[in-house]
């Protein structure tokens, strides 16, 4: 039998079609999960960090508050100007000293009417409320202290008071006040031990031994 030929042509030659792969379903999901993770630590770690704001805004608040309080901050300027102000008041005040305890600001008032115009009079006392014995007296005018301190060793309640200008006290500065003697304690400077001036080399109390010296004989 004859073989038949066959002639094929190119063009009728069917082209090959590339497979294609399918779309991978899974890697999406995951690459979804990832994004909404990423998402929710990001949330998170912003929710702290508003948090730790409130608190640092918070502490900051509270020491400001503090520090107005115990009057920490103080602006130079009006401290500067509460200086002079103080400085002021006290030229037209007088210290009054040996006061009657039963005193009161009104009768001190009285006494020192004669001299001017009195402001203000203030009896200091302890943490019990007991007076301390001597009171300030401001005066509006500051004419008025010379005539206040002719008042000197005059009486009120049958005690002599003691009337001087008052002094300002400048803030850092305290007056030293030195101790006194207390002849119930010992002395406050004692002399450091001294050995008498026959000091004995072999300790105290004790006494050298003198021995005889020892000699031959010959009978004993």
């Amino acid at each position: 039998m004859e073989e038949e030929e066959h002639e094929v042509y190119g063009g009728d030659i069917p082209e090959e079609v590339e497979d294609m792969d399918p779309p991978q379903n899974g890697a999406d999901v995951e690459m979804g999960r990832l994004d909404e993770d990423s998402t929710k630590e990001l949330d998170e770690m912003k929710k702290r960090l508003k948090e730790m704001e409130d608190e640092a805004a918070a502490l900051r608040e509270m020491q400001a508050k503090v520090e107005k309080e115990m009057g920490a901050v103080q602006d130079p300027a009006n401290a500067a100007a509460n200086q002079a102000n103080k400085e002021e008041i006290d030229s037209r005040s007088v210290f009054v000293g040996n006061v009657d305890y039963a005193c009161t600001p009104e009768e001190v008032q009285q006494h020192f009417q004669s001299c001017g115009t009195v402001n203000r009079v203030t009896i200091l006392t302890n943490k019990v409320g007991q007076p301390k014995g001597y009171a300030y007296v401001e005066f509006l005018e500051i004419e008025a202290v010379q005539q206040a301190l002719q008042l000197n060793e005059s009486e009120l309640h049958g005690r002599q008071l003691k009337v001087s200008v008052k002094r300002t006290n400048v803030p850092g500065m305290k007056q030293f006040r030195p101790r006194r003697f207390n002849p119930y304690m010992a002395y406050p400077f004692r002399r450091p031990y001294m050995p008498p001036y026959f000091y004995s080399p072999y300790g105290y109390g004790k006494v050298p031994r003198f021995r005889r010296p020892t000699r031959y004989s010959p009978y004993f």
